[in-house]
Parts: structure tokens; C-alpha cells; sequence
């Protein structure tokens, strides 16, 4: 064999033993899904309360849909998503009732939170004692953008009606998306920004007076 062989085989050999070198670490730093989860517990688990902008995307039965708005949770058992788009479009969890609105409704549809079965409602999790594995079942690991991790299972109590929930999550266990899949194929996102950590957000927040002459109901429960 020639040395100028020898050199080129060499050189291949080399840059394959730096390239590995140097992914060897790389795969040893990323979290397990256990160990990721056990991040995000301990984040959420930590906090009294949470001040979010939030985008929600739509896409299903032929139709797409996008809202925005201000996400605000504040322990224990209170959420509220206020819609800036569309104005006037409320969801909130009081602590004992959901309340639903959206502006010219004629009435406020009330659920028991006990009972509530939105999309919006894996978030809840966050209001108690995070324990997402116990959450969701099957739960997976993969990378996503931007050094992100996506979480993945099937949320318990929910089979019949979402097939899959992903969350996007930073490797600190900070949240910064959820997708969700139904059965019937349609997907919703929701996505976070501008986190604010223990926010000062007062009690009073989580009360809403309907319009004048927009009475307040008992609606049943989804299905």
C-alpha cells in the first residue's frame, strides 16, 4: 500500500474517531423520558403560579382555527384563558366550576371541574401535585426543535376521545407546547411564550360577572 494510501486511510480514521468522540457525550446528556418528566414535576410542582401568552391552532373536520390570548394559573385549582382573539372569549376553572364564553352568547355554560373534559384540561396537571407519568401512559421521548424535547403518551381517562398528547418541552422541564390528537384525526396546538414564573396575579382574576341579562347554566358535561 502506497503512503499517500496509508495518509488518506489514516485521515478517514481519525475524523471518524473525532466524530464520534464528540457525539458519545452528546447522547449521554439526553434525558431519559422518565428523567425529563421528573423535570417537569418538579418545575410546575415548585410554582404557585404561571403568566402566559398562549396561540391555538385548530385543524379538523374540513375546518382550521387560530385564537390567542393571556393563559393565568394560580394554585390551587384556578386557570383562566382569556381570549384576546377572538375579544371577549373566556375559559375559566374557578376552583370549583368551569366556565365557558365567548362574546354575543346568550348564556354562560358551567361545568363541574370534577367533571370537565376539555382540551384544555391536561393543563390541569399543573394546578396539584405534577406527576406526569401517572398522567399519561406510554410515555416516549423525542428531540424537537430549538434543543427541545417532546414528551408523549395518552392521557388517562381520555381514550375515548384523544388519542395522543405531546408535550414540548424544554430540558429545564419548562412547557412551551401541547398537541393534541383526537380520535376523529383532528389536531389542536397550543402554543406558550413570554412564561412569567410566580406572577403577582390576584385571586379576583379567576371571577367572571357574565353581561347583563346573560344568565348562567348548567351545561352537561362533554361526551
Amino acid at each position: 500500500m502506497s503512503l499517500r494510501k496509508l495518509t488518506l486511510n489514516g485521515g478517514i480514521a481519525m475524523a471518524a474517531v473525532l466524530f464520534f468522540a464528540a457525539t458519545i457525550p452528546a447522547q449521554q446528556n439526553l434525558p431519559s423520558a422518565h428523567e425529563l418528566a421528573q423535570r417537569v414535576d418538579q418545575r410546575y410542582d415548585r410554582l404557585q403560579s404561571l403568566k402566559a401568552g398562549f396561540s391555538e391552532s385548530y385543524a379538523g373536520l374540513g375546518m382550521t382555527r387560530t385564537e390567542s390570548g393571556t393563559l393565568f394559573l394560580r394554585k390551587p385549582g384556578r386557570m383562566m384563558w382569556q381570549y384576546s382573539s377572538p375579544p371577549g372569549k373566556i375559559f375559566l376553572l374557578d376552583g370549583k366550576y368551569a366556565l365557558f364564553y365567548a362574546q354575543g352568547d346568550a348564556q354562560v355554560q358551567r361545568i363541574p371541574a370534577s367533571e370537565l373534559d376539555d382540551l384544555r384540561s391536561p393543563l390541569r396537571f399543573l394546578l396539584g401535585h405534577t406527576q406526569l407519568e401517572k398522567e399519561l401512559t406510554g410515555l416516549t421521548l423525542a428531540p424537537a426543535p430549538n434543543g427541545c424535547f417532546t414528551l408523549t403518551g395518552q392521557p388517562k381517562g381520555q381514550e375515548k376521545r384523544v388519542t395522543r398528547l405531546a408535550l414540548t418541552v424544554t430540558p429545564e422541564g419548562a412547557i412551551t407546547a401541547i398537541e393534541v390528537e383526537e380520535a376523529d384525526g383532528a389536531i389542536t396546538r397550543f402554543a406558550f411564550t413570554g412564561e412569567q414564573p410566580g406572577a403577582e396575579i390576584p385571586v379576583e382574576t379567576f371571577h367572571f360577572t357574565p353581561p347583563a341579562g346573560v344568565p348562567v347554566v348548567d351545561a352537561m358535561p362533554p361526551v
